[in-house]
């Protein structure tokens, strides 16, 4: 059963440049070591909602391989250098995660 990671945020206004900065950094950490991950996909808010406002879809084949991908995220150095930068940027108790099934 496909699972469906979904994570919600809003980014500061002063801080959308800084913000582009950190993604690219995001980027080459997880490209090493996400074999577990089937696809990701980012959507930046475009009309209504919050300015900053940003949705990402983390695709996983099932709940083990996401559990698989966060025991390694907690034992990776994500947690002490990247999450904290990620979390100075973003508007304080925007950030959701939501785990999510297709309905079919």
């Amino acid at each position: 059963m496909t699972v469906f990671l979904v994570e919600t945020y809003v980014i500061k206004p002063e801080e959308q440049a800084e913000f582009m900065a950190y993604k690219k950094k995001w980027k080459k950490f997880f490209a090493l070591w996400l074999k577990e991950l089937k696809s990701h996909r980012m959507f930046a808010q475009l009309l209504g909602g919050n300015y900053g406002g940003y949705v990402e879809m983390w695709e996983f084949e099932n709940l083990a391989d996401l559990e698989k991908f966060f025991n390694k995220l907690m034992k990776s150095d994500y947690t002490t250098k990247l999450y904290p930068e990620f979390a100075s940027l973003t508007v304080p108790a925007t950030h959701s995660m939501n785990i999510w099934n297709p309905v079919e």
